[in-house]
């Protein structure tokens, strides 16, 4: 089968469209003949080995552990291992697996849910990773209610689209900040006030926010707090600052929950995880109309690496999908 496959840690240079043997099932496993793959921010820090702290966790020291780059899938099922009870061979699914540029993928079984009926294999393969970090920093970290202001940054980006929808359809007034070339997509998925922090400072005001999801990574803890309320809850989604060791880690898991013991605001920071539970919820989500995939662009398996590339400069609006 064809994939993308890299050796060493670097660049998009250093994926390479190869021909591989598909991979092994084993008895929890499903494999998928892969329709379509998103890509995530999560993507390029896998491929690129950064931040280092990535590569002493488990990653790989010298160079990755898992040759086919790839996470956020959507495809048939081809194959499924003894243990599998939930799907069979034909059925449409969605999820997560080990390496998704690739025509053949496999995912274990709990990481997969029926794909949602009334959308493309291209829009289901971009909600998995995104969408429910969204969902994961809003309801379970946030505890976001009905009538409650939520300010969400990066609105415009992958996690953010989803964030704004979903916040919208558990009752919330949104306003979401954004680069001006996003201001329009962030706007058409229903929240109600956008920034352009290009020409407007979202801490600057007398705003209070009650949650604030900051998916954009690199914004100081004292800037954020200027904008929330005073018993009001930060959550922070992965950083992209502080260096190559760290890029903002510090930020997100010491400082910001030791900064919350002192100050009556709540801050917090989100490791998201993909559950099937999750994957369910968001299917019902997309089939109701309340949350519609926002597709930037769509690239063929042999273009990852542009594909990479822009969504890493944070040109994207909404996702970037791969088709295989």
């Amino acid at each position: 089968m064809k994939a993308i496959i890299q050796d060493t840690y670097g660049s998009p240079d250093v994926l390479q469209l190869k021909d591989i043997d598909r991979p092994e099932v084993g008895d929890g496993d499903v494999l998928v003949r892969v329709h379509a793959a998103g890509v995530d921010a999560g993507v390029w820090h896998s491929m690129a080995g950064l931040p280092y702290l990535m590569r002493i966790i488990g990653f790989g020291l010298r160079g990755p552990k898992a040759r086919v780059r790839g996470t956020d899938v959507a495809g048939r099922v081809e194959a499924i291992g003894g243990n599998v009870t939930q799907f069979r061979p034909g059925d449409e699914v969605f999820g997560t697996c080990d390496g998704s540029f690739a025509e053949y993928a496999c995912a274990r079984e709990d990481k997969l849910a029926p794909k949602p009926a009334n959308v493309t294999f291209e829009q289901a393969a971009v909600v998995p990773v995104s969408a429910c970090t969204a969902l994961q920093g809003l309801r379970d970290k946030g505890h976001v209610q009905p009538g409650q202001k939520v300010l969400i940054t990066g609105a415009g980006g992958g996690v953010g689209t989803f964030a704004v929808q979903l916040a919208k359809a558990f009752g919330a007034e949104v306003t979401g900040v954004c680069s001006p070339t996003k201001v329009d997509t962030v706007r058409s998925i229903g929240a109600d006030h956008v920034i352009d922090y290009t020409r407007s400072d979202f801490a600057g005001g007398e705003r209070r926010y009650d949650l604030i999801l900051d998916t954009a990574g690199n914004r100081s803890l004292a800037r954020l707090r200027r904008a929330l309320a005073p018993h009001g809850t930060l959550v922070i989604v992965g950083g992209e600052g502080g260096g190559r060791w760290l890029a903002g880690f510090d930020r997100q898991a010491l400082r910001a929950p030791i900064l919350s013991l002192f100050v009556s605001q709540t801050l917090r920071n989100l490791m998201s995880a993909v559950r099937q539970e999750d994957l369910q919820f968001l299917k019902a989500s997309i089939e109701s109309g309340e949350v519609t995939p926002v597709i930037d662009r769509t690239y063929p398996l042999s273009e990852v690496p542009q594909a990479i590339r822009r969504v890493h400069e944070g040109l994207a609006r909404g996702k970037v999908v791969v088709t295989v």
